[in-house]
């Protein structure tokens, strides 16, 4: 095999699109020691991909001998592989990039100047350059030379997103380095390099986001954390803002983002996603990152010790920040939301729902705000109370109007009812009680053979619970009691409930999420719903309830239970305020 040859075949592992060839020439502006990179595209870097640094530059020897497979100044000795404080190491990026594209290489090192040309990997110019010190790149025509690999390129648009998202992650894991990037001479991202991960959160985010970040620090003898999170109502539509990065290195790892997600999963919809940076600092030795050419993926030790970690961390700084939702806080016109309102059916989900009534959701485009309007403080930290409110009336069956001196609140009785009785079940069943009730006809229930072998492996857990239960045959089971807490109407429901979710987790079972996720359905199933129209003393006895909820903004699916109208906001709509 041919060394060009080979050298396209690691390109296909290297190289995949525009974003590829740039995660791998900033990675080595940064362990060249840059603190000032810039990026150039032409056409989202189709056409042209140009990467300017003031690092500590090459020699004429090491310019060209960087374009050579697997050669690299970054590991010396095999033990080095076990010890990795750069980003770059395999030296594959540079000939792979090269093979498949006509690069141009400007480098000095402030005592000599060379600058290359190849095309295809060869090179076919080389002339004496200025001093000035830095690596100036220039990758153009990328896969001029492998026509099918050029064909599925994403659109322009696309490529440009993929390769605003590598920039967005080294300015987050580098904050101490200023990132230009510009597409057709328009600047699409700078930020300062002061250090500062909140003011980059801002000039990546925007200051509607960056307003509402919680900081988070905490360590243990393996592992130190910070960085910041979101508050829940600051979400997305999918997992890419999980940013994780160990030891300044942008990492995936999908069980990590499990672990984050889970620690959200109480206060906000399942089909939302946060908004998480989190700096991860450990030994290099704890560590692989030699799994994959990306080098994204990573092993690390004591693994369970940091998911734990994690997790905790998390729900303690969300535990100690106000939650609910104030309309002051967010765009949001009232005449619109009233437009919006129409009665609502529990055979809707739970997403059709929330947007229903308001979307909270940062929008894609919710970014790039003036940097003088924002002062880089955290959210109060302060745990507010519940206000007393006063119910006054009902909006479609559904919605609580409430009000006290401070504004106008709406409560949404399905969702308030659902926190309450979430936090009663969940109390249930964390703790039985062993109080059960003899159904008046025995329930008998039929599974398959491989579900009902299943089930009988928890046998003595479902008894624990309070569920009398017995085999029935080789494929059955008769419950003859169940705990006296169980609705009543919602029996057979709750105990058909209860048996499929430990069917559905089998292996993977974990008391804490069965808990979380039987008692959600339960108290989805047990409470009002809506469209019901209900007196002010049944009013009365919700808002009662979830004033001694542990968490009232919320219900067990995420939805926000109650929102703010402050007077102000109300006196600006009837323009008794300019």
């Amino acid at each position: 095999m041919s060394e060009s040859l080979s050298n396209k075949i690691a390109a296909g592992e290297v190289v995949e699109k525009c974003a590829s060839v740039v995660k791998e020439l900033i990675e080595n502006s940064i362990d060249a020691g840059a603190n000032d990179i810039k990026i150039d595209l032409i056409d989202s870097g189709t056409k042209s991909i140009k990467v300017t640094d003031n690092g500590s530059g090459m020699d004429e020897d090491d310019a060209l001998l960087c374009f050579e497979a697997h050669a690299t100044s970054k590991l010396l000795k095999e033990e080095d592989l076990f010890n990795i404080n750069t980003l770059g190491f395999r030296g594959e990026a540079l000939p792979s990039i090269a093979s498949v594209s006509i690069v141009s290489l400007k480098t000095s090192n402030g005592n000599t100047g060379i600058t290359y040309k190849l095309e295809g990997g060869k090179v076919v110019s080389k002339e004496k350059s200025d001093l000035r010190q830095g690596t100036v790149i220039e990758v153009k025509d990328l896969f001029f030379n492998t026509p099918a690999r050029l064909k599925y390129l994403n659109s322009l648009q696309s490529e440009l997103a993929n390769v605003t998202s590598v920039i967005d992650r080294a300015a987050l894991s580098h904050t101490d380095i200023r990132f230009t990037l510009t597409n057709n001479d328009k600047v699409i991202l700078k930020t300062d390099g002061s250090g500062n991960l909140l003011k980059t959160i801002n000039q990546i985010y925007g200051t509607s986001v960056s307003k509402k970040m919680l900081k988070l620090e905490c360590e243990n003898d393996d592992y130190e954390i910070s960085g910041y999170i979101s508050l829940p109502e600051v979400n997305k539509s999918n997992r890419n803002h999980f940013i994780t990065i160990v030891n300044g290195r942008v990492v995936r790892n999908s069980d990590l983002n499990r672990v984050i997600n889970d620690a959200y999963h109480k206060y906000k919809p399942d089909n939302r996603y946060p908004i998480v940076v989190l700096n991860i600092n450990v030994d290099p030795t704890l560590t692989d990152v030699n799994i994959h050419p990306s080098k994204q993926d990573i092993k690390l030790s004591n693994f369970d010790d940091l998911k734990d970690m994690v997790s905790k961390e998390i729900e303690k700084v969300l535990d100690n920040h106000f939650l609910g939702v104030d309309a002051s806080t967010h765009d949001v016109n009232l005449n619109n939301i009233v437009k919006k309102i129409e009665p609502v059916s529990e055979e809707k989900t739970y997403e059709e729902v929330t947007e229903l009534v308001m979307d909270f959701s940062v929008s894609e485009n919710d970014i790039k705000e003036k940097e003088d309007d924002y002062n880089y403080k955290e959210p109060e930290s302060d745990t507010k109370p519940f206000p007393k409110i006063y119910p006054v009336g009902q909006v479609l069956g559904t919605y609580i109007v409430c009000h006290n001196e401070k504004g106008m609140y709406l409560i949404d009785q399905h969702a308030a009812a659902e926190r309450y009785n979430y936090e009663k079940y969940k109390k249930a069943m964390a703790d039985p009680k062993h109080e059960t009730i003899s159904m008046l006809f025995p329930m008998n229930l039929e599974y398959p053979k491989d579900e009902f072998l299943i089930i009988k492996q928890h046998l003595d857990f479902i008894r624990s619970l309070g569920i009398e239960i017995e085999e029935f045959g080789d494929s059955s089971y008769v419950v003859k009691s169940h705990p006296t807490w169980f609705k009543e109407g919602l029996e057979e429901l709750f105990v058909q409930n209860v048996l499929e979710k430990i069917i559905t987790m089998n292996k993977n079972f974990d008391l804490e999420r069965f808990n979380d996720s039987i008692s959600a359905m339960m108290a989805c199933k047990a409470s009002i719903k809506a469209n019901t129209e209900i007196s002010l003393e049944e009013m009365q006895k919700i808002i009662d309830d979830l004033e001694t909820c542990k968490n009232p903004y919320n219900c067990a699916h995420g939805r926000p239970t109650i929102i703010h109208y402050p007077t102000y906001e109300l006196e600006k709509l009837f323009k008794r305020v300019m």
